[in-house]
């Protein structure tokens, strides 16, 4: 990193070193809450892209790193987990100012929960790669194991609403297994992430080749990183459109992926919830980093009996939200991620509008010292139909649609009645009604009183158009391997006499029968 301006300027990291791209081009972005520079990145070419994935090759082929002793890649996993975790406030600080998402956030959530994310990735490093299978003594006697082997060179593309958690999400188990990576981060928002990659680089902890990563257009980058003959796995967070274009593209040299995708997540409270918590939690599933999240709760489903109150009680909270400098640490709710996003948004209100919803309140943050930024306010709409687009497409912003229900087994079916199964989250008093319908609904994380909270130990993934495959738990290290099946043969003798007594003369048995036919 070097400094132009007084802001950092960032190459791209190939083979253990840092160069600008073979273009010369860069990129100049930009703080969302009020338009200053913040850093100036390379723009990769396809001239990059191909240097990369030759150094990701040679450094895995030659087995710098996926031949490493399980044990000492753990070590070198968590002794990074240790440097990142002295660098927790830059990181945070630079996590705020790149993507907009509130200090207070980034320093209490997002890095520090990366940063442990990562340390279990460490644990899950330290398995053994082989695991024993039960004894065969049919029809001979063997011993068997299944050995887990890394699969190669892993390109892996992140979104921008999470830059340095998704980045760990990616690499951890990639290199928790032996994979050598190449990590595209969205160009909006890789600044913690090449900051990442400058303090592992400092550390010279892993060897060259082993970790790489490419700033640029997605167009050119991610393209091309997802149709290389070098690269062996594609692990994309992202929109369901792109995630189905890159399994199009994998599926044609039959390389791996891991797609985790879209959510139109449903809030279900039960008639017996507890207010007080569920009002709160509801706000929480929505409106959390400014509703830029994959699984928010953006589809509220309310029992009759507890409509108005909740709806009352929840308006009156959310307009006390702070909204305004994601540096101030007694700021809510920061600026959404760009201009084109906080658009997107406002088509999608004036939609709500249109289709007949009834809108409680937010929408555009009118005050003068915001107008620099790209605000929107937490945004409330009751009155909303299952079928309507902005109850079914996902926004990726602060807009929550609530939606009444009259039975149980309704809302079930409503929560259900969408393209997506991210996650979704019940609300009760009653653990053993809120488990039945937590079974019920068709989602990959179902949380009964809580959203969004995300463990490393549990995976994470989605039914449906939320993807393929799982990321965080035991499931995030499989995910980085091949399954090989060792047969040991214990009875090399028992098995040749079984050969010429009894299964050869079968055999002539039945070419002599055939021969006649």
């Amino acid at each position: 990193m070097t400094q132009t301006e007084s802001i950092p300027t960032f190459g791209l990291y190939i083979n253990g070193e840092w160069s600008a791209a073979s273009s010369g081009a860069t990129e100049t972005l930009y703080n969302p809450a009020n338009g200053t520079p913040v850093a100036v990145t390379a723009r990769a070419t396809v001239a990059d892209v191909d240097r990369a994935v030759a150094a990701a090759r040679h450094s895995f082929d030659n087995g710098s790193w996926s031949d490493v002793r399980h044990t000492e890649r753990a070590r070198i996993i968590e002794a990074i987990a240790d440097l990142l975790e002295e660098h927790t406030d830059e990181l945070a600080e630079l996590e705020t100012l790149n993507g907009g998402t509130t200090l207070r956030k980034s320093s209490w959530l997002d890095i520090p929960v990366g940063i442990e994310h990562l340390r279990y990735f460490g644990e899950l490093a330290r398995q053994h790669p082989m695991r024993p299978l039960p004894f065969i003594d049919f029809p001979m006697a063997s011993s068997n194991a299944m050995w887990r082997e890394p699969i190669g060179v892993c390109a892996q593309i992140i979104p921008w609403n999470y830059p340095f958690l998704m980045a760990i999400w990616k690499i951890g188990p990639a290199l928790a297994a032996g994979n050598s990576v190449i990590l595209k981060p969205a160009s909006l928002t890789p600044v913690s992430a090449l900051r990442m990659a400058e303090i592992i680089h400092e550390s010279k902890l892993l060897p060259p080749g082993v970790f790489n990563l490419l700033t640029g257009a997605g167009s050119t980058v991610g393209e091309h990183l997802i149709a290389h003959p070098g690269v062996d796995k594609i692990a994309f967070t992202g929109s369901t459109d792109v995630g189905r274009h890159i399994a199009a593209v994998a599926g044609r040299n039959l390389k791996r992926v891991t797609l985790e995708l879209g959510g139109k997540s449903p809030v279900v409270v039960l008639p017996n919830a507890d207010l007080d918590i569920a009002v709160d939690g509801a706000i929480w599933a929505a409106f959390m980093h400014s509703g830029q999240s994959c699984e928010a709760g953006t589809r509220l489903l309310l029992p009759d009996s507890l409509h108005d109150e909740f709806v009352d009680r929840m308006v009156a909270r959310v307009e006390q939200l702070v909204l305004g400098d994601p540096m101030d640490l007694t700021t809510d709710l920061g600026p959404l991620v760009s201009a084109a996003q906080k658009r997107a948004v406002d088509q999608y209100i004036l939609l709500g509008l249109e289709e007949g919803a009834t809108l409680r309140c937010g929408g555009n943050a009118e005050e003068p010292e915001l107008a620099s930024g790209h605000f929107v306010r937490p945004t409330i709409f009751t009155d909303v139909n299952n079928k309507m687009r902005i109850a079914q497409e996902e926004i990726f912003g602060p807009v929550l649609c609530v939606i009444r229900y009259h039975t149980v087994g309704e809302a079930i079916t409503i929560a259900n009645d969408t393209s997506y199964g991210l996650a979704a989250s019940v609300w009760s008093r009653d653990l053993n009604e809120a488990q039945e319908v937590a079974h019920a609904i068709r989602a990959g994380t179902v949380w009964i009183n809580d959203h969004h909270l995300i463990n490393a130990k549990a995976p994470f993934g989605g039914y449906k158009d939320s993807g393929i495959g799982r990321e965080l738990g035991p499931q995030a290290l499989e995910a980085y391997t091949e399954v090989k099946h060792i047969h040991t043969d214990l009875t090399q003798e028992r098995t040749r006499r079984i050969w010429v007594d009894v299964v050869a003369p079968q055999l002539d048995a039945s070419f002599t029968e055939m021969a006649e036919m």
